[in-house]
């Protein structure tokens, strides 16, 4: 198996590093491409979806801060995988998928391994969660091609938010936005590529 975590010469939290090597990620993959689990590379888990590469999903929770009393809003569900990573380090985990077979198969895989700090919603990701908002910490793991105002609106003065904004897949930037004062204070983090993030009528 290879080196895990993977060395990352910009990944240095050291909370992070410990989640991502406490999380199985080969749980989160289809069974006949778990021999690639540990690989530093997304993989398809069908629906046209992906698991994040390892190294972009440290990445941005690494961007987050997250400690034990964070509130954190995660909008794609996707496989589970980095609901699991921030499960491990905030104190609650609010998730949207709009998939609902996605979220079926990642909130089963969830709770077999433990976790009792996350819950589960599907529906619009672009409406965020508004009934259990403000957020410390908001991760969207799908681009936007503009930024989601409700969203915004959800993120708690001090919060942060890491969002891909982008309209092609070639063409996508990720950014740190932090709320303070009632501004924004935008950071790239760099060029990614991320599926869409998709409405319930793009389904």
């Amino acid at each position: 198996m290879p080196t895990w975590p993977p060395r990352w010469t910009d990944i240095t939290d050291p909370d992070v590093l410990a989640a991502i090597e406490r999380v199985p990620r080969h749980q989160f993959v289809p069974e006949h491409l778990q021999q690639y689990a540990y690989d530093d590379r997304p993989l398809p888990i069908g629906s046209g979806q992906t698991i994040s590469q390892p190294y972009v999903v440290a990445l941005m929770t690494q961007a987050l801060q997250l400690t034990p009393e964070s509130k954190a809003l995660e909008i794609g569900t996707g496989s589970g995988y980095q609901t699991a990573i921030l499960a491990e380090l905030a104190g609650e985990v609010y998730t949207v998928e709009v998939r609902a077979e996605l979220q079926a198969r990642a909130k089963r895989i969830l709770e077999e391994l433990g976790y009792r700090n996350i819950h589960f919603r599907v529906g619009d990701g672009w409406e965020g969660w508004p009934e259990e908002a403000p957020f410390d910490a908001i991760i969207v793991t799908a681009a936007a091609p503009e930024w989601p105002q409700a969203l915004i609106v959800q993120l708690a003065e001090g919060g942060r938010m890491v969002i891909p904004v982008g309209q092609e897949d070639w063409n996508q930037t990720l950014w740190l936005v932090t709320k303070i004062d009632g501004n924004l204070i935008k950071e790239s983090l760099g060029p990614v590529r991320f599926v869409p993030l998709i409405k319930p009528s793009q389904d």
